[in-house]
């Protein structure tokens, strides 16, 4: 037994941040699946590493009529073969948890973040051509992408909404899944068959805030605040995934949606490199973690369930916090955008890479 099947004990499913044509091709996926890994996730910048930086792609980009196609579509090609791929190793997790493990995770195009209509249509092109139960398809928290969350909800597509950075955030999408599966409910389908999850970004939020807080004489919380606001979630997913509400949705087999720690690789290297994974282990949660994170937890994490120790210092912290006028809404809008332009950017960069090599395999 590893410490990733002990967290599952605990309540906890550990996903992988990564994918690449090699992981799944040569076996190492499946290793990771026999040590208790539960899904993947990918994003924008985890393609353009893959695609852009290596020759693995190269063989399917000679069998790809260059000619006719879009970058955009040559990516989409290569990404969703990847995800199958992908999910078809995981789907043995998958039908072990009935559907709560064993997804893989695809994200929409970045450049759609601020346009409903535009991600409710890809996002629903994409769920047919991938063609696989047990994808996510990952949409962010925007205020545009919070509608097309619900409507795809209801549409019985499973999402996974990223770029959370505040309770705000968080109250705003568990409203949306309710909504969308009030919907589903309402016409008659299967509820256990949509699942979704919040990922809700931890480590940005102390790197964005540690400066501030030193400034104004506050050193003390450096390194808290991140943690604090991701227990004040949990905290708050407790209440909404509770009540007579949700339960006329359980009755119907509706899953929670369960929140997603993202973002907790530690940046800073002054803190414990496990200090994210250690401090947010708890009941019907996932975290998804690159390997260099997820090697060094296994290497000497802590297993215990910590994610609602010390809530009243939780609650005192943010309250500390408030007080010094910083408000942890407008950090995480700030850190929402900037997390947009970050997917933006490499996704552009791949689209141009893929060009790149359209042209030379086009002369060749």
């Amino acid at each position: 037994m590893t410490k990733l099947h002990e967290l599952n004990e605990l309540g906890q499913s550990i996903w992988l941040d990564y994918i690449r044509r090699d992981f799944m091709a040569s076996g190492e996926l499946q290793q990771w699946v026999d040590r208790g890994l539960s899904g993947m996730t990918s994003n924008p910048k985890i393609f353009m590493q893959a695609i852009a930086q290596s020759d693995e792609y190269d063989q399917q980009l000679h069998e790809l009529d260059l000619e006719s196609q879009s970058p955009q579509e040559i990516y989409e090609a290569l990404a969703i073969k990847d995800v199958q791929d992908a999910a078809t190793i995981l789907r043995g997790v998958y039908d072990r948890t009935n559907g709560l493990d064993g997804y893989v995770s695809l994200e929409a195009n970045p450049n759609l973040a601020y346009d409903t209509e535009g991600t409710i249509a890809e996002v629903r092109r994409l769920h047919h051509a991938v063609n696989r139960r047990n994808v996510m398809f990952k949409i962010p928290a925007t205020s545009e992408g919070i509608p097309a969350i619900r409507q795809l909800i209801s549409e019985g597509i499973n999402i996974n909404i990223t770029l959370m950075f505040s309770i705000e955030h968080y109250e705003q999408v568990a409203e949306a899944y309710l909504q969308g599966l009030e919907v589903l409910a309402q016409d008659g389908q299967d509820l256990s068959m949509v699942a979704s999850v919040a990922s809700f970004f931890v480590s940005r939020v102390d790197v964005k805030l540690d400066p501030r807080l030193a400034s104004q004489g506050a050193s003390e919380l450096r390194g808290k605040i991140a943690i604090a606001n991701a227990k004040n979630v949990y905290r708050r997913f407790k209440e909404l995934f509770s009540g007579e509400r949700w339960q006329r949705l359980a009755a119907a087999g509706a899953r929670v949606q369960r929140p997603l720690w993202g973002s907790t690789s530690v940046k800073n290297p002054e803190y414990p490199d496990t200090l994210y994974m250690d401090s947010l282990i708890g009941p019907d949660t996932v975290n998804t973690v690159p390997p260099d994170a997820l090697e060094a937890f296994l290497d000497h994490g802590t297993v215990r369930p910590a994610l609602e120790d010390d809530m009243d210092n939780v609650t005192a912290q943010l309250a500390r916090v408030e007080e010094l006028g910083i408000d942890l809404y407008e950090v995480g809008q700030e850190l929402q955008r900037e997390g947009v332009d970050q997917f933006v950017e490499p996704f552009d960069e791949l689209l141009a890479a893929i060009k790149s090599k359209q042209r030379q395999f086009m002369r060749a």
